[in-house]
């Protein structure tokens, strides 16, 4: 201990008759440092964190710790540092705010010592100077125990707090939130809304354990904006609170900004109940995306893309029905047919159209939709047909995968 090393023979018992007389003033010694404390530090004097009667308890407690280790009637014992200590942090007092407290405490012993060393009974300088060494060494002793308590302790509580919230950002991208006090707590927590609006975001972790997008959520609270993330092995998701409706567009910014692999991004959705679900709709973004590119996709929120995203493996079955004949054409010819389907979709249906967006004659795509109806067997001019292969399409799109699956056993039609 740091305070046993700075007595030397014969100034130990010049402390202890010094201590001895500063023990029998010890009330007011109490009431001093009470008020010296309330005094200096606001933190005390609003009872922010500990009350009146909490604060007298512990000056008596360590004050009495001093005495008596002063007097050296026992080794230094740090418990009642490490109980302070260990109490404060569980209260949320800012450490710096303790270890000032105590030196308040000991500079108050301090001057005792210096009264009763200016009177005529006790006029011994090596004395003062003794318990001058002996009284800061203490503090020093002091101060380690009780920040290293502390800050353990600080430790413990952020565990504690991470681990629930972990749980409860698991249990709302879940859908685990089965009652609306469940929902009511997670948004506490999580300090978001209960009815704000939001997007979901997906990444894919470039390996095990690592995040696509370190440090997301500070850059996020950097522009105001409130998220809670979870780290699985395969994606990195979070939930990202927006202040207004132009919001999401920064945010996707931000996020092109550090991605690294695929991302898939919900639409913008209101009250957080809908997670779970605006969840299933980032990874079906993410999964449009080729395995191994890097690039971002925000899902476009149309009923027919609702539709299929919400029914995945009867959206792949119908993809796999409907456009399997041009699936299994050589590379050329599918990309080919496949690309001036969905542009003949988005010119909505013309010709011409689509040939100055595919840079064609008319005529060649033409017959290249006249390929595709005599392939698939459908008509393009039959509303129940073109329903179909619509909806092909954005199922195709949506699970890109479809391709390589084995024929469906149970045909749709």
């Amino acid at each position: 201990m740091h305070y046993r090393t700075v007595l030397r023979e014969g100034s130990a018992a010049v402390v202890a008759e010094l201590a001895v007389e500063v023990e029998k003033q010890l009330p007011a010694l109490i009431d001093s440092t009470v008020g010296q404390i309330r005094a200096e530090m606001p933190v005390y004097r609003d009872a922010q964190f500990v009350s009146l009667a909490e604060l007298r308890t512990s000056v008596r407690n360590n004050l009495e710790f001093v005495m008596r280790t002063l007097r050296g009637t026992e080794e230094p014992d740090l418990t009642q540092a490490r109980a302070t200590g260990r109490a404060r942090a569980l209260q949320g007092a800012p450490l710096p705010e303790l270890l000032r407290a105590y030196r308040i405490g000991l500079t108050e012993v301090w001057n005792r010592f210096v009264d009763l060393t200016a009177s005529s009974e006790h006029q011994d300088l090596r004395g003062l100077v003794a318990a001058t060494s002996a009284i800061w060494a203490l503090i020093d002793d002091y101060a380690e125990a009780l920040t290293t308590t502390y800050r353990d302790t600080t430790a413990e509580v952020m565990l504690a707090h991470q681990s629930r919230r972990s749980a409860l950002v698991e249990a709302l991208f879940a859908g685990g939130a089965a009652t609306e006090g469940t929902l009511w707590d997670i948004a506490r927590v999580l300090e978001l809304s209960l009815d704000g609006t939001y997007v979901v975001v997906a990444a894919e972790t470039p390996r095990v354990g690592h995040e696509p997008l370190p440090q997301i959520e500070n850059r996020l609270r950097e522009r105001h904006h409130a998220s809670a993330w979870r780290l699985t092995p395969d994606l990195q998701v979070g939930v990202v609170s927006m202040r207004d409706p132009v919001a999401s567009q920064v945010i996707i910014e931000l996020l092109r900004e550090n991605q690294t692999g695929r991302i898939g991004v919900s639409p913008v959705f209101t009250g957080l109940g809908n997670t779970s679900r605006a969840l299933h709709l980032a990874r079906v973004a993410l999964s449009s995306l080729m395995p191994g590119s890097t690039g971002m996709v925000q899902f476009n929120e149309s009923p027919l893309a609702g539709l299929v995203a919400s029914a995945p493996e009867a959206s792949v079955q119908l993809a796999h029905h409907v456009l399997r004949p041009i699936l299994d054409l050589p590379g050329d010819d599918r990309n080919v047919l496949l690309l001036t389907l969905r542009a003949w979709f988005e010119c909505q249906g013309s010709t011409k159209l689509t040939s100055e967006r595919m840079f064609c004659h008319p005529n060649t795509i033409r017959h290249r939709l006249k390929r595709i109806s005599e392939e698939l067997g459908r008509s393009l001019t039959d509303p129940a047909d073109i329903a179909e292969l619509g909806a092909a399409l954005r199922a195709l799109h949506l699970f890109p995968d479809t391709s390589h699956l084995p024929s469906p056993r149970d045909p749709l039609r």
